[in-house]
């Protein structure tokens, strides 16, 4: 198992290369690591008329399975219930929103593949 430290960098380099990614598709990016009593979204971004609430998953190797295997049905209402408190402290819940997932298998390595996966879940929890 890699030490503490190195979970939490490849954490923030999974973010950064997923914030780049996503404004080279042409998202906004509106916050990164927003905070609720519900825990921490990675990315909040905009995709034209749509709020996107992003979750990044990183894994070094497949050894365990592919990074986009992590998010777990609990990972996926919490989620749910961070956006709605993004929601309704931004004073815009009656906008359009989605859930995409960046999954990144081989972060740091050469083979590294980078994903985005629009509207990857539902908010009561359920993957498409």
């Amino acid at each position: 198992m890699p030490p503490p430290d190195s979970r939490v960098s490849t954490g923030k380099l999974g973010e950064e290369l997923a914030c780049a990614e996503l404004t080279r598709r042409g998202y906004a990016i509106l916050a990164r690591r927003y905070r609720s009593r519900f825990g921490e979204i990675d990315i909040v971004s905009q995709d034209g008329p749509v709020i996107v609430f992003v979750e990044v998953r990183s894994r070094r190797t497949r050894e365990r399975g592919e990074a986009a295997e992590t998010l777990t049905a609990r990972k996926r209402r919490r989620i749910g219930a961070m956006a709605l408190d993004y929601l309704a402290y931004t004073g815009r819940l009656n906008e359009p929103c989605r859930f995409d997932v960046v999954a990144i298998d081989g972060i740091g390595t050469p083979g590294m593949e980078l994903r985005v996966i629009p509207d990857a879940f539902v908010f009561d929890g359920t993957q498409r």
